[in-house]
C-alpha cells in the first residue's frame, strides 16, 4: 500500500514512468479524476529513448510486413531447392 509521498516506479511499453504520490482517495473513483492524487516526474529522456526504439524497429522490418502466407512459404522453398539443384 502507498502513503502520500511515496515515488512509484512503472515500466509500460519500455518507458520507465516515475510517479509520485500526492494523495489517497477515500474510495475509488473514474480514471479522469487520477490525476488529482499523482504527480508524473518522469524524464523527458524516457519518451526520447522511446523513439530510437522506434525507429530501431523499423530498421528491421517495415510495419504491415508479416511472416509469409503458406504459399509465399512454399515459393521461397521452391526457390532455395532450385538453387541447391545447380
Amino acid at each position: 500500500m502507498s502513503i502520500p509521498g511515496d515515488v512509484i516506479e512503472i515500466r509500460k511499453d519500455q518507458i520507465h514512468y516515475t510517479l509520485q504520490v500526492l494523495d489517497l482517495p477515500t474510495s475509488r473513483l473514474g480514471a479522469k479524476l487520477v490525476d488529482q492524487y499523482r504527480k508524473d516526474t518522469t524524464s523527458k529522456e524516457a519518451f526520447s529513448n522511446k523513439e530510437l526504439l522506434k525507429y530501431a524497429k523499423d530498421y528491421y522490418r517495415k510495419k504491415g510486413t508479416g511472416r509469409p502466407s503458406k504459399k509465399d512459404r512454399r515459393d521461397l522453398e521452391d526457390f532455395t531447392e532450385s538453387i541447391s539443384d545447380d
